[in-house]
């Protein structure tokens, strides 16, 4: 067995083990039968609606990447979102976030363009998203004034996120650091590795455009408002009543926790943040696992559902299409 695979399978491992840690620690101590009483109480007529907002959100996140990837190449909206929705698909039974590698690859294939180049898109989008997401995270906080884990948390989210924008501005400025002239020949032994790196850099160049910055930063806003949406629908066919607040600060923290390496479809972090985020506003255990758990599977269940029909209407072999018109 080789080195890479038995890293992959390392890591994989530890993401199931902390999967498994997670559902024991939301499980202890619930009432499962309410938990269950909960959910099969739920009134339709809000799912609905939570469905609905989780597809405009799905709609809001392809405009966002479609205006990344504008100044590499012009894809119609249509194709572009059914690539997305596959990788959404892929990270929802794969580890790690291998969807984003799939998506990526995928899109590269189908639209003759550079690989490397489409992930460093979705790097971007990835930051900008992140940022936002903290964002809301901590106006929800001061809103609510939260007290505990949940605010360390977020502080966290913080951190994580200047450190995310300060390593793309290397990325983005490594050739005028000094010493990049000595690292780049000494890297220039190895050809391919620069290609890879250079078109990877072709990608990330989009963040140093402000208006395609600022145009994907407000449909995150968008794309996450829709998501509170969700929340707060789940909330009411459920019976619990939520605060706009109470549903940012849900949705913030529960996608951040989907950061954790964990088990496909982030099984356990989810539903341990989602849990103890309800806590924090004075739920019992068992309603907070059946509001974490019921926003789980719906988004899993709408995302997974978009990425089966976008793979059989496109196919899985990769396609001869010749480049696409590209941009500026």
């Amino acid at each position: 067995m080789s080195r890479r695979r038995t890293n992959r399978l390392a890591r994989g491992a530890i993401g199931v083990l902390i999967s498994l840690a997670c559902v024991y620690l939301v499980v202890r101590g619930v009432d499962l039968g309410k938990t269950a009483d909960l959910l099969g109480g739920a009134r339709p007529v809000w799912l609905l609606l939570a469905v609905a907002a989780v597809a405009g959100d799905l709609v809001f996140r392809a405009l966002r990447w479609q205006i990344l990837m504008r100044p590499i190449c012009r894809v119609p909206l249509r194709r572009l979102s059914a690539y997305m929705l596959v990788g959404y698909l892929a990270n929802n039974i794969l580890p790690a976030r291998l969807g984003e590698l799939v998506r990526s690859h995928y899109l590269g294939d189908r639209e003759g363009i550079s690989r490397s180049a489409t992930l460093g898109t979705v790097v971007v989008e990835r930051v900008v998203d992140t940022v936002v997401l903290v964002g809301i995270g901590a106006l929800a906080i001061l809103v609510l004034n939260v007290r505990g884990v949940v605010v360390s948390a977020i502080l966290v989210g913080v951190a994580i996120s200047g450190l995310l924008c300060v390593a793309l501005a290397v990325a983005l400025a490594a050739h005028r650091l000094p010493g990049a002239g000595r690292a780049a020949a000494f890297l220039g032994r190895w050809p391919r590795f620069v290609g890879v790196a250079t078109r990877l850099r072709d990608g990330l160049r989009v963040a140093a455009l402000p208006r395609t910055v600022a145009a994907a930063a407000i449909l995150s806003v968008a794309a996450w408002s829709c998501t509170v949406v969700a929340v707060l629908a789940v909330g009411q066919a459920l019976g619990i009543q939520l605060t706009v607040g109470e549903g940012a600060l849900l949705a913030a923290g529960t996608n951040l926790a989907t950061a954790i390496p964990s088990g496909p479809g982030y099984l356990g972090t989810f539903e341990y943040a989602g849990q103890t985020i309800a806590l924090a506003f004075g739920l019992g255990a068992s309603e907070g696992l059946a509001l974490a758990l019921l926003i789980h599977v719906l988004t899993l269940a709408v995302s997974s559902l978009g990425g089966a029909v976008a793979l059989v209407r496109l196919g899985w072999s990769p396609s001869r299409r010749p480049v696409a018109a590209a941009g500026a």
